[in-house]
């Protein structure tokens, strides 16, 4: 099974479930805290995979969800910036897989890389997890899901 890093933003229902999915599926999660990671452009750059920028954006963020900010008016550069000074900016989850850099919950493209078939005892669970929509964020009109606590 892989060794999987997850950069995840703590607290975040989504990233809860999509974790326990993959540790289902057996794989082992080293988990980092998206938000409190020093973040430098080149790093973040990889999760990005040649993507439209755009779809780098959280789009449940605050700045986006209210209209603020239009994640189509900027460049790569711009964006990566934008998301270093505010890490809830950064589509969710970001995933380092036998050195694949992934941005996003996406299962087409997890099932190339590694099983998301459940271990023995875990089909129940894992079944209903594939029913839900693992990457839309359940609390769209709050800010419970995108705010930073502070300690």
């Amino acid at each position: 099974m892989a060794e999987i890093t997850f950069y995840e933003k703590p607290g975040c229902q989504n990233n809860r479930k999509q974790k326990e999915w993959l540790e289902l599926a057996g794989h082992s999660i080293e988990v980092i805290d998206l938000i409190g990671h020093s973040w430098q452009k080149e790093e973040l750059r990889k999760f990005f995979g040649g993507k439209p920028v755009p779809e780098c954006f959280n789009l449940a963020a605050p700045d986006v969800r209210d209209g603020k900010l239009d994640p189509s008016a900027f460049l790569e550069d711009e964006a990566l910036e934008l998301m270093i000074g505010n890490p809830l900016l950064i589509r969710r989850p970001l995933m380092i897989i036998d050195g694949r850099y992934l941005q996003g919950f996406e299962t087409q493209v997890l099932r190339k890389i590694i099983s998301l078939e459940p271990v023995r005892g875990a089909e129940t669970v894992v079944e209903s997890l594939k029913m839900l929509d693992l990457n839309t964020c359940p609390n769209p009109a709050s800010d419970i899901c995108n705010t930073i606590k502070e300690n």
